[in-house]
């Protein structure tokens, strides 16, 4: 353990002193009109439950506003492992951080959410007409814009700094070995190839 391990929220303030300006004023504890636009034009956020932190996407607009204080975020067919909703059930604390593709400040919100399979409620977001078999019901106790210092020095957004595809394995490749069967490789990545390939049709 570290000799300069810091345990309380006093020997951290010590190094960071209390916010001022409007970083201390920003956060609200609904939406208003531009958090609202901000959620009409995402198409892709981290969902941070007790223990899990996992990326949602879909067409801008995914994530619908029920009303000032609650949002839906539809659940997609994937690899049924549900981490998250299961944490959910445990605690129902989440976290959002919504992006805009070449936008550098992000949007957070904070609140708790519930499971729903109410089909009424789920119709609107269906997707070449299937609707998602449940949603995440978010109940927001806390939104704010964020910075744009993290995705600035990150260089996120900007094609110069993209990497090249060939410096990292295909993912079929890392699946393979991840479970002991690198022979298994390109086997792998044309079955999760075909997954994307019907992920990117709408």
């Amino acid at each position: 353990m570290s000799r300069a391990r810091i345990e309380t929220v006093d020997a951290l303030r010590s190094l960071y002193p209390p916010p001022v300006g409007p970083s201390a004023k920003k956060v609200m504890p609904s939406l208003e009109k531009h958090s609202r636009r901000f959620l009409e034009l995402c198409p892709f956020l981290v969902l941070a439950t007790a223990g899990d932190a996992s990326p949602k996407g879909d067409p801008p607009g995914f994530v619908r506003v029920l009303d000032d204080k609650t949002i839906l975020i539809p659940d997609r067919v994937g690899n049924n492992r549900v981490d998250s909703m299961q944490n959910v059930l445990a605690d129902p604390r989440v976290a959002l951080l919504c992006f805009l593709p070449g936008l550098n400040e992000t949007l957070r919100i904070n609140g708790r959410a519930e499971i729903t399979a109410d089909p009424e409620l789920l119709a609107p977001s269906a997707v070449r007409g299937k609707a998602p078999k449940t949603g995440l019901v978010v109940h927001i106790d806390e939104v704010f814009m964020h910075c744009a210092n993290a995705v600035l020095r990150a260089h996120l957004w900007d094609p110069a700094h993209h990497i090249d595809r060939a410096q990292f394995p295909p993912i079929g490749q890392v699946y393979a070995d991840h479970i002991g069967r690198s022979e298994e490789g390109e086997a792998i990545e044309k079955l999760y190839a075909a997954t994307h390939n019907d992920a990117v049709l709408y």
